[in-house]
């Protein structure tokens, strides 16, 4: 704490993120990334920008990125918006379209941990829609109330259950005059993508990423879709903060991603039969595994706690997510998903750890 610091600053409760520890031989199932390395084509495309040119600007819009990403969804290239990580993209699109106090933001009590950050940031108004006691998001309890914007997770992270493309649509057209942000970083997993209603719903603003479903986690690069006037309004914002949020190497990557579409969907699928081999054997180790169609499960076991699973774990150098707050999900475990040999080790290590009488609370 420092009397220099902006009154803003006192009140901020930052998001914490996966811990990214520098140790040898560890088996990192903690912050879902993909265990499979980026498109062949993606190194190629890197190294081929590295030299001279890194003198100059990047091109500030990624025209040549937003113009794949437009013919990949049947959109047009304005309706399309890039940042660096869809963190970026988020937080612009809080402050340009999710902040219509005193109305609130609606958003869901288990969630992605950086809207709330972004409400303190904001200073965005929000009331906290519980999830039903399955953990799923019910889309009936939006449709009613006092709302200034909603955003959801599908899938949702960190449970992973999604909702079919219809309850999105359902939503939009019960809500017309509130905008409605659909985070969708790991609809590749499984999941229907809300991008075809676009077209015929002014208030949707989807959000995609990069960092999950195409390896590239490390190279930061997010975008939006939506009608026209929502991505302008991303760009003053993105304009009256920083011009150049992607760099030439993250744009041509990017590129070379996003043309890859046979390396994508033999990764993806590799990433879904290993998700659901997980999830049976997890299962038959007693836990309870809630139906995911993202690249990680929720988990919890009926006789060990989620601290003392995860503590143990990370004794066999196995690390894990666990979240302690909310309290209702303080005993699951979020496991991302790696090669059916990284599977087999944590279910190695379970096992052992399950069949230890002196492993306790």
């Amino acid at each position: 704490m420092s009397r220099f610091w902006s009154p803003v600053v006192h009140g901020l409760s930052p998001y914490v993120p996966g811990e990214q520890p520098a140790m040898a031989g560890l088996l990192k199932l903690n912050t879902n990334e993909n265990p499979y390395p980026p498109s062949p084509r993606v190194l190629q495309a890197l190294q081929q920008q590295v030299g001279e040119g890194l003198r100059l600007y990047p091109e500030p819009t990624g025209r040549a990125l937003r113009e794949a990403l437009a013919r990949r969804e049947g959109l047009a290239p304005e309706q399309v918006f890039v940042g660096n990580g869809s963190d970026e993209v988020l937080a612009l699109a809080f402050m340009a379209l999710l902040n219509h106090a005193p109305r609130p933001l609606l958003l869901a009590d288990i969630g992605y941990a950086f809207y709330p950050v972004y409400c303190g940031l904001y200073g965005v108004p929000q009331r906290v829609i519980p999830l039903r006691e399955d953990f799923g998001l019910v889309i009936d309890d939006y449709l009613h109330g006092e709302a200034g914007a909603i955003v959801i997770a599908n899938p949702n992270a960190p449970t992973g259950r999604a909702l079919p493309r219809s309850e999105i649509a359902r939503l939009l057209a019960a809500r017309p005059d509130v905008p409605v942000l659909v985070d969708e970083a790991y609809v590749d997993f499984g999941a229907e993508s809300a991008v075809p209603l676009v077209a015929e719903h002014p208030n949707l603003l989807v959000v995609q990423t990069l960092s999950k479903s195409r390896s590239l986690a490390g190279l930061r690069v997010g975008w939006a879709m939506g009608q026209a006037p929502l991505i302008e309004a991303l760009v003053r914002v993105k304009d009256s903060f920083n011009s150049y949020p992607l760099d030439r190497l993250a744009q041509a990557g990017a590129l070379a991603a996003i043309e890859d579409e046979p390396y994508f969907e033999r990764t993806r699928l590799r990433v879904i039969a290993s998700r659901e081999r997980l999830s049976a054997g997890l299962q038959a180790l007693g836990f309870e595994v809630l139906p995911s169609q993202a690249n990680f499960v929720f988990a919890r076991h009926a006789a060990r706690s989620g601290a003392a699973l995860a503590a143990a774990l990370r004794e066999r150098a196995i690390l894990v997510r666990r979240f302690a707050e909310p309290a209702r999900i303080a005993e699951f475990l979020r496991i991302s998903i790696g090669t059916d040999a990284q599977c087999d080790s944590l279910l190695a290590a379970l096992q052992q750890i399950l069949e230890t009488p002196d492993v306790v609370e």
